[in-house]
């Protein structure tokens, strides 16, 4: 089989900033548009329910299949949330949800990550993340990311999400083995992004390619840029 026939998937991470704009707008259809201009496959979301009480979406629910094209994975840490601590999965219809793991992950504020096992054209593990601000606290978070994956079988897996981190020499070791970090472009802040703060991660069972994303012209859905790559299974 050669890598053009290998099943291909386009994934996309973003952090949404509860669809508040670098106009200090929130505007879910113009963050809605922009999930639908990636042309992705499965996107992970940081930040898509607003913080105060049951955590309810930031984006609403009845339009996102209309709108993107993808559907919610049932992730959500309760009946109107999109995601747990803000990480949600949005899929192309006929990819469900198998499996899952919710975790919360230490440090002095609330995080956590969503571990998905997803039916796709091979198996796939999908960990939608959203670490800490400080680096201790991002550490502490990797090593538990990594024992539960480990409690798994295995499994080709990528990881997407906002990682928090600036650098692109350190910080992110504990997860150089047996992952494979991506190179990216800077994503943050989304009007002329200087930082690397969000990521993609995989096993090296799969190849991801990163793929361009032109951003919109003016305000800014929000103060991230997206990621994009193409995933195939060797």
């Amino acid at each position: 089989m050669t890598p053009e026939s290998k099943p291909s998937l386009r994934v996309a991470s973003w952090n949404i900033h509860k669809a508040v704009g670098t106009d200090l707008r929130r505007d879910t259809e113009r963050v809605l548009a922009g999930i639908a201009a990636l042309r992705a496959d499965i996107v992970a979301l940081q930040e898509a329910d607003k913080r105060l009480g049951d955590r309810p979406s930031a984006l609403p629910r009845d339009q996102i299949a209309s709108l993107t094209g993808l559907e919610p994975l049932p992730v959500g840490r309760n009946a109107v949330s999109l995601g747990w601590h803000g990480n949600a999965l949005l899929a192309r219809p006929g990819i469900h949800l198998t499996g899952v793991e919710h975790l919360d992950l230490p440090g002095h504020e609330p995080r956590g990550a969503v571990i998905a096992d997803l039916d796709t054209p091979a198996p796939l593990r999908v960990v939608a993340v959203h670490l800490g601000l400080l680096r201790s606290a991002r550490r502490a978070q990797i090593d538990a990311i990594k024992a539960a994956l480990n409690r798994h079988p295995a499994r080709p897996t990528v990881i997407l999400g906002d990682f928090n981190e600036h650098s692109r020499r350190v910080g992110l070791g504990r997860l150089a083995a047996p992952f494979v970090i991506l190179p990216t472009a800077a994503t943050f802040p989304s009007r002329r992004p200087i930082l690397p703060l969000d990521r993609i991660v995989h096993s090296p069972d799969l190849d991801l390619v990163p793929l361009g994303h032109v951003p919109t012209k003016g305000h800014q859905p929000s103060d991230h840029q997206p990621l994009l790559a193409e995933l195939r299974w060797r």
